[in-house]
């Protein structure tokens, strides 16, 4: 019996905008991956799966218990509660300490029962996660890294039959990531997994999709899922071509066949007018040729409809499998050095000095787990902070940018942004620019802060490209939160462009595609 069976449901926002409609299918393998572009709706149609929101229209059954994790800020962070508390340990403990201070009474060897060995084993599994092992440590004290993995811990330890993992990998390191792809494989029950991830895509039996065109199920993981695509693209382009070359072949032969139809009229007309013919059969051949055009008009624009309407029921779902592209100015390479690092200590992260040099035009990952100091180096390379010891030379401007894309400005428009952040451009070219990322018409007053991630990415990734000084770029986990087609098209920007990036990432995908040169990997 499946674990979960979907019948036609349809969501429907207040405002009338419907977010997708008669959806229908079941879930038997252990191992499900959602993936779908930015704002389709997985995220509620995971919801719907596990019941914590109901469909418009339509039913969910579901014969497992089901717990979740959700990518939204934790609840964790407004509360005072310990790691201890959360993972529901507090009364054991508490009573382990009891007695362990002289108190015999009979109530607290009752609760600890045979768990003599929990406030050892417990410290050693939080130090295992990285976590601080310290059962008591607040848990709004955690890092983003630390807290999820705290969450996706007591969930992985929970004796539910479904878990449905709503981008469980977005702060986790390289390492993180590891143990959760464990986590998973270890896992005994079924699995829904919404993630942009491709490492843990990898794991999957199956792939469904979300998209405008409804849901579609993949069988095999995501690299069997992309061959499919490809295949699907591949054909949908031999199917369009194969269209519009019927549409030229067609028009070509209408053009040909008026262009005797006119021939025939003239040579008819001068007939008539020698007087060598009687009119009569003049005019019978004269009705018998306008009966000839109108049924071949009929003819040729009954095929021109329904290879119009064929054209864009194609292009239609060609539009939501084609890869999309993402143009940047081209930067500076030059050469030379343009960051120089000698002996340096950061202030946070990383203590032991370091040496790092970044030539001109070159691409450099930057790696290490959470709290090496990653963004720590990138905010001391944009001036945002300085260095606890050692020198620092930038020869070249710099710009930072960020995950959330903090450099856009929330309350001004698209086209207020590029000409805003972009000194000296023209209007007319800011359009232009906003056009290639699919941005037209009065589309370019929207709101920065009405943007999907994937859009802000796209808009931040103009602005810092289209800069008057063609700065060195300090990429922070731009990555993060974008959808797979929105990462393929950044990474295959940045593959292109010829200035150089520092790239904070802990996709390996990613970053590969990125054409990044090397490492450099701080440590904790």
């Amino acid at each position: 019996m499946p674990v979960i069976q979907v019948h036609k449901i349809s969501y429907q926002f207040n405002n009338g905008d419907v977010l997708f409609e008669n959806i229908s299918c079941t879930l038997s393998a252990r191992r499900v991956g959602l993936v779908g572009r930015n704002g389709i709706g997985k995220s509620y149609f995971a919801d719907m799966l596990s019941q914590k929101r109901t469909p418009t229209s339509g039913s969910v059954v579901t014969s497992a218990s089901v717990a979740c994790y959700s990518q939204l800020p934790s609840q964790l962070l407004e509360s005072s509660i310990s790691i201890a508390e959360f993972l529901g340990y507090q009364e054991r403990l508490h009573a382990i300490e009891r007695i362990e201070k002289g108190d015999c009474d009979p109530k607290w060897f009752e609760i600890v029962g045979e768990n003599w060995q929990l406030k050892q084993a417990l410290n050693n599994e939080l130090g295992a996660l990285g976590l601080p092992p310290n059962p008591n440590f607040s848990c709004k004290s955690l890092s983003g890294g630390q807290l999820a993995r705290l969450q996706l811990w007591k969930l992985f330890q929970s004796d539910v039959e479904l878990l449905i993992l709503d981008e469980p990998s977005n702060h986790l390191d390289q390492l993180a990531k590891q143990w959760l792809i464990e986590q998973m494989n270890q896992f005994q029950g079924h699995l829904v997994l919404v993630s942009h991830d491709r490492q843990l895509l990898r794991q999957m039996e199956q792939i469904w999709e979300l998209s405008q065109m409804g849901l579609t199920q993949y069988g095999g993981n995501f690299d069997v899922y992309e061959e499919q695509k490809q295949r699907e693209r591949s054909a949908l382009e031999r199917q369009l071509d194969a269209v519009r070359g019927e549409q030229h072949r067609l028009e070509v032969q209408a053009q040909k066949n008026r262009e005797k139809a006119q021939q025939r009229e003239s040579q008819g007309n001068k007939i008539r007018k020698s007087g060598s013919q009687s009119k009569l059969i003049l005019d019978g051949m004269k009705n018998s040729a306008e009966n000839s055009v109108s049924n071949r008009h009929k003819n040729e624009n009954s095929r021109r409809t329904k290879l119009e309407q064929k054209e864009r029921a194609l292009s239609e779902r060609y539009e939501h499998v084609k890869q999309q592209r993402l143009y940047l100015e081209q930067g500076a390479s030059g050469r030379g050095n343009v960051i120089n690092m000698v002996a340096a200590v950061l202030p946070f992260g990383m203590g032991t000095p370091f040496n790092l040099a970044l030539e001109a035009g070159s691409k450099l990952h930057l790696s290490g787990g959470n709290g090496s100091g990653k963004s720590t180096l990138l905010k001391v390379l944009s001036g945002e902070m300085g260095l606890k010891s050692g020198e620092l030379h930038v020869n070249r401007a710099v710009c930072y940018l960020d995950q959330h894309f903090g450099l856009l400005s929330l309350e001004r428009s698209l086209l207020g942004n590029m000409t805003h952040h972009c000194e000296g451009m023209l209007e007319s070219d800011a359009r232009t620019l906003l056009a290639g990322i699919g941005f037209r018409t009065d589309s370019v007053f929207r709101l920065a802060s009405e943007l999907s991630g994937g859009e802000k990415m796209k808009l931040a990734m103009l602005i810092v490209s289209h800069q008057p000084q063609s700065p060195i770029l300090l990429l922070d986990e731009p990555d993060n939160h974008l959808d797979l087609d929105s990462k393929q098209m950044l990474a295959d920007a940045l593959k292109r462009y010829q200035g150089a990036f520092i790239l904070v990432s802990h996709d390996e995908d990613f970053v590969r595609e990125s054409g990044v040169e090397r490492t450099f990997t701080l440590t904790t």
